[in-house]
């Protein structure tokens, strides 16, 4: 039971941190649409515009969505069969951890049977509070000629604050949902 008690932190530590690894994704598509048609792109600036983030995210976002296009034969045109466009959803996630449940508990700090430090006694109770954010990013192919949306892929997961891993993290959303185009068509 003891040894329960001092790795139970540490499982919840290790739950967050790999719920924070991955993008859940999924897509959705007109049926009727025929996606072998579209061969060029250009982005729908009215649209982005609207997406409630940073420029610098947005200019991330549409790099990482053009790259992925053109790695699937597009190209981008004044003249395009498909306009691009997205928008954006963010939710803050706060989480509170108390790793002392007070007298002869497991716990952290204070001064008491133990001494102060790690060990049996009276604990601080002090909890370890988190914040992250989630985020879900939705990105919009239109038919160009309809002014229809044909296929709206999106992603949700977890964002990071630190600018080295925000560029591989929004290229990572964006590989991910991008992967579910062309749909697979029931034949």
């Amino acid at each position: 039971m003891k040894k329960i008690l001092r790795i139970m932190p540490l499982f919840a530590i290790l739950i967050v941190a790999t719920s924070c690894s991955s993008v859940r994704v999924a897509a959705d598509y007109d049926k009727n649409a025929d996606f072998n048609t579209y061969k060029t792109f250009a982005f729908f600036k009215t649209g982005i515009d609207k997406a409630e983030i940073s420029d610098l995210d947005k200019r991330r976002i549409l790099r990482a969505i053009e790259a992925e296009l053109l790695s699937k034969g597009f190209s981008k045109s004044e003249d395009p069969d498909l306009l691009i466009s997205l928008f954006t959803k963010s939710q803050q996630r706060v989480d509170v951890y108390n790793n002392a449940w007070g007298m002869g508990a497991w716990g952290w700090g204070g001064w008491g049977w133990g001494g102060f430090g790690p060990g049996w006694g009276w604990g601080w109770n002090q909890p370890s509070v988190s914040t992250s954010t989630q985020g879900t990013l939705y990105i919009d192919l239109i038919d160009a000629d309809k002014k229809e949306l044909v296929w709206q892929g999106m992603g949700t997961g977890y964002l990071s604050r630190n600018m080295e891993k925000k560029e591989a993290r929004i290229k990572e959303f964006v590989n991910e949902i991008m992967a579910k185009y062309p749909p697979e068509m029931q034949q």
